[in-house]
């Protein structure tokens, strides 16, 4: 019989059945089955809406979890929901950065080497569960290639038909591969947004509602002609037609602010 081990990581059932395994080698019926995956078809049996993620990095308390929302603690992620008296869904990571295995009911435990970073792993559980909008928190600030890595994802999540936002304490990131989206007047109230191809070039740019506008332009990934553009009061539309845009929104007067 075929044996799988998620992402090479130890796996815990939720508490009603953990008599039965825990971390231990999973047949892949049994994984098939439990997951709801058949045919590379993900069925969705959460009622929740939002995966919810946290990491170790830089934590915005006035965005915190909400009750509708599906909340992973990816590592160290544990710690910040633990002062916040927030208790996760679900846990997944090596715990390096713990020193220590947390006791929750549902938990994958990963070796420190591997291929993915924690918050990878995170991400592809939630894509397991059938979400399709993702809410980083804890993802910037601190290691920049950590930063840099948790962009990357947000990239994988768009090339999934998903949406993802790392959230920082200023600034809000997220990633439209061949789309569009519409930012609220008051999330954009008192920022200032900017837009970067992701690859060599993106084409059939659009902005629509914010102070400089553009119409079906081609951006390139060695000229930051996108940075600090500006909200004028109504909801700002930014559209794709072929490429990938790093969306960034920052708030105005900020320390990161004032430094650029």
């Amino acid at each position: 019989m075929n044996k799988f081990k998620l992402t090479m990581c130890q796996f815990a059932l939720p508490a009603g059945n953990r008599k039965l395994m825990h971390e231990m080698t999973i047949p892949l019926f049994m994984v098939v089955l439990w997951l709801g995956i058949a045919k590379g078809m993900v069925i969705n049996m959460n009622t929740k809406n939002r995966c919810y993620i946290v990491g170790a990095g830089e934590f915005h308390e006035n965005e915190l979890p909400q009750q509708s929302d599906y909340v992973i603690a990816a590592d160290g992620g544990y710690s910040v929901l633990a002062k916040l008296n927030i208790v996760p869904d679900m846990l997944i990571g090596d715990f390096d950065s713990l020193k220590k295995v947390p006791n929750h009911p549902n938990i994958i435990t990963c070796p420190v080497e591997k291929d993915d970073t924690d918050m990878m792993l995170a991400v592809r559980q939630g894509l397991d569960l059938g979400y399709k909008t993702f809410i980083i928190n804890g993802g910037l600030g601190g290691r920049l290639d950590h930063t840099l890595a948790n962009i990357q994802i947000l990239k994988y999540l768009a090339e999934k038909t998903a949406r993802g936002t790392l959230i920082g304490n200023n600034e809000r990131i997220t990633v439209i591969n061949n789309d569009e989206i519409t930012i609220d007047s008051n999330i954009a109230k008192g920022h200032t947004l900017s837009i970067f191809s992701m690859g060599d070039t993106a084409e059939g740019v659009t902005l629509k509602g914010l102070k400089y506008s553009l119409e079906n332009k081609t951006l390139t990934n060695d000229y930051p002609i996108g940075c600090s553009n500006e909200f004028i009061g109504q909801p700002a539309t930014i559209s794709v037609r072929n490429g990938t845009l790093i969306i960034i929104t920052q708030q105005k007067g900020s320390k990161a602010y004032a430094r650029n």
